[in-house]
C-alpha cells in the first residue's frame, strides 16, 4: 500500500484565461453556456502531499478559489511569471499568514521584482503597515529545488518573448502560458505520467500553445494521460471539444481534483 506521503493530490483551482469564462458582457455561447465546466476561474492549481498544500499562481480569483476548495492552509506558491492573471491575489494570503506566519512565495528573479513594485507594503521592511502579510522570498533559477521533502524540477519556457516556469512534481508537471518549450527543456518532462498544458483556442496566438500545438506537444512528450487548461471560450464548448480529443488527452475544468 502506498503512504499517503507518496501520493500528490492535485487540483485545479482556475482553467481559464486571463478573463477567465464567462468573460463580462460577453454574448458569445460559450460565455452564456450553463454547463458548469464552461465556466472557468484565472488558471491555478493546488498541490497537495502528506500535509503540504502549495499553490501554482494565485490570480484575481484567489480567495473565492481558496474558499471553494475549502482549503485552510499553504504553505508557499510558485509563480510561472508576473502576468496579472497569475499574481493579483497574492493580497489574499492575509487570512493564512494570520493564521501561520510568514507564507513562501518562489519565483524568477525578474519576478519578484514585480511583485515587490506592485505589493511594496508586504514587502516593507521599515514602518510595514500591521495589517499587511510578510513572506519569505525564494529565488528559482532553472535547476531543481526541494519544497520540503519533495523534489521540483522547473521546466523554462518562453510565453512570447517572456521566460516562465513550469514545474515538474515527481511524474506531475503543469505547464502553462507556454508558446515554445526547446528541445533540452522538454528532456526533463520524460516518463511523466500526467502532463498539464495550456491550450488558448483553435485559432493560432504569439504567445499560447493553441490546441493543435498543444496536442503537438503531448506527443512529444509521451504522458499516459494530459489535462489542456488556460482555455478560453474560444475553444469552444466543453463537451464538444473533449469528445474530439484524443482518448488520452482531456480538458482540465475548475475543481477537477487528480491524484498520483
Amino acid at each position: 500500500m502506498r503512504k499517503f506521503y507518496d501520493i500528490l493530490k492535485i487540483t485545479f483551482l482556475g482553467t481559464g484565461t486571463s478573463q477567465g469564462i464567462p468573460i463580462i458582457g460577453s454574448n458569445h455561447p460559450v460565455c452564456l453556456s450553463e454547463n458548469p465546466k464552461d465556466k472557468r476561474l484565472r488558471v491555478s492549481v493546488l498541490i497537495e502531499w502528506d500535509n503540504y498544500s502549495y499553490v501554482i499562481d494565485c490570480g484575481p480569483d484567489f480567495r473565492y478559489q481558496m474558499l471553494r476548495s475549502k482549503c485552510t492552509r499553504i504553505d508557499g506558491i510558485l509563480f510561472t511569471h508576473e502576468h496579472s492573471d497569475h499574481v493579483m491575489g497574492l493580497d489574499d494570503i492575509r487570512p493564512f499568514y494570520f493564521k501561520q506566519g510568514n507564507i513562501s512565495l518562489y519565483g524568477h528573479q525578474r519576478v519578484i521584482k514585480s511583485l515587490k513594485q506592485r505589493f511594496d507594503y508586504i514587502f516593507a521592511t521599515e514602518n510595514k503597515y500591521p495589517g499587511a502579510p510578510s513572506v519569505d522570498i525564494n529565488i528559482l533559477e532553472n535547476k531543481p529545488f526541494k519544497l520540503n521533502d519533495l523534489k521540483v524540477v522547473p521546466i523554462n519556457g518562453e510565453h512570447a518573448e517572456l521566460q516562465v516556469f513550469g514545474f515538474r512534481f515527481k511524474d506531475f508537471a503543469y505547464l502553462t502560458d507556454m508558446k515554445t518549450v526547446s528541445d533540452e527543456e522538454t528532456k526533463k518532462l520524460k516518463g511523466v505520467k500526467i502532463l498539464v498544458v495550456n491550450a488558448l483556442r483553435i485559432e493560432p496566438h504569439r504567445s499560447h500553445f493553441n490546441l493543435k500545438e498543444a496536442l503537438c506537444f503531448i506527443e512529444k512528450v509521451k504522458p499516459e494521460k494530459a489535462y489542456l487548461t488556460h482555455i478560453s471560450h474560444l475553444l469552444g464548448f466543453h463537451d464538444e471539444v473533449e469528445k474530439n480529443l484524443p482518448t488520452n488527452v482531456f480538458l482540465a475544468y475548475d475543481q477537477l481534483q487528480l491524484s498520483i
